[in-house]
């Protein structure tokens, strides 16, 4: 049996639900995440939010669970000729995970390979430079690492954040999210340690249709959470 067949065998493991019941806002969605996640209460979990919805996510999970609140910025290495295509993802340290399957099919050379990384690379250090005057890296080797977001529709953006995440080496890597589409959710399983996703409807469209109140979360929102998160000693950096 393959990872995808054995994947789907036990997919009703960690989809919860099929139903379209919204969530009030990201606020209760994190907190019934983070009720499904108290195996990790008191062993100090790293919470990671995909920017910028998974922040909110991420700081209820964390708060519920006596984590530490980070973010992960990571980005999808486009295939040359194939960008909807990732053949790997690029962690904001500059560290690479490659998918073999891919580079190896569409022969895809280490100097393609590298001109991407260094291009996406560039756009991380774009967007972490003012996060990380707020909230230093938290180291992950070793550690329970769960990573979240307000939900996953094709699940590209999520994908390069567990690859990216995996390259440190974290003693446990999970992802929990509140909403996705069931072939996603088989999909990202196979790349986790554990999984959790709340609801799975049948009629998916897009991740926000499950919300009463989807506000837009700006670049000064995840500014405020990680800043109040650090006075509040939620996050202290080790």
């Amino acid at each position: 049996m393959d990872n995808r067949q054995e994947a789907s065998r036990q997919h009703k493991d960690y989809i919860r639900s099929r139903s379209p019941e919204m969530f009030r806002d990201r606020i209760e969605a994190g907190r019934f995440l983070a009720e499904e996640l108290t195996l990790f209460q008191g062993r100090s979990p790293v919470v990671l939010g995909i920017p910028r919805g998974g922040i909110v996510i991420a700081r209820e999970i964390a708060r519920r669970l006596g984590g530490q609140l980070d973010v992960v910025f990571a980005h999808k290495l486009g295939t040359p000729g194939y960008e909807e295509l990732a053949m790997g993802a690029v962690a904001e340290d500059g560290s690479l995970f490659l998918n073999k399957e891919v580079t190896d099919s569409f022969r895809v050379s280490p100097s393609a390979i590298e001109n991407e990384r260094i291009k996406q690379l560039d756009l991380i250090k774009r967007r972490a430079v003012m996060v990380r005057k707020i909230r230093p890296r938290v180291k992950l080797k070793g550690r329970i690492v769960i990573v979240t977001d307000d939900g996953v529709a094709t699940g590209s953006t999520t994908q390069a954040a567990i690859w990216a995440v995996r390259t440190e080496q974290p003693a446990k890597l999970v992802l929990a999210v509140p909403v996705g589409p069931e072939d996603t959710i088989i999909k990202l399983a196979q790349h986790v340690d554990e999984m959790l996703c709340l609801r799975s409807p049948p009629a998916f469209v897009a991740v926000g249709q499950f919300y009463q109140h989807f506000y837009p979360i700006e670049d000064e929102d995840v500014l405020e959470i990680l800043a109040k998160e650090m006075q509040n000693g939620n996050s202290a950096s080790t």
